[in-house]
């Protein structure tokens, strides 16, 4: 991606997000954003994607081993949970009291 503009997303860190994509995709089931990597437009998500990382031995884990972690899934591939209608939403930005909020376009609630 360019570096001179930085992208925006109305996805961030600690949202119930929908996977709509992939090897895990699930619409029904919410799960939270561990973090979002704006540079790469890409979000990590708990649960999902799960990748085995082998380790070497260090101070902090004198054993080493094959670890089970979360990789980061493309951003188009999620889609925020709505938890009041029980459902996957768009969303849409409006500015209340001077702040810009996200509302919800299928039941109109703040997120």
């Amino acid at each position: 991606m360019s570096t001179r503009f930085k992208p925006k997303f109305s996805i961030k860190k600690g949202d119930s997000v929908v996977v709509i994509a992939g090897d895990d995709k699930d619409l029904k089931k919410a799960r939270k954003v561990l973090k979002v990597l704006v540079d790469k437009s890409r979000v990590i998500v708990e649960g999902v994607n799960i990748v085995t990382k082998h380790t070497k031995p260090s101070a902090k884990n004198t054993k080493g081993g094959i670890e089970k972690v979360e990789a980061p899934i493309h951003i188009s591939n999620v889609m925020l949970w709505d938890s009041t209608k029980k459902t996957p939403t768009k969303v849409k930005h409006t500015r209340e009291e001077g702040k810009l909020v996200r509302i919800s376009k299928k039941s109109g609630a703040a997120i």
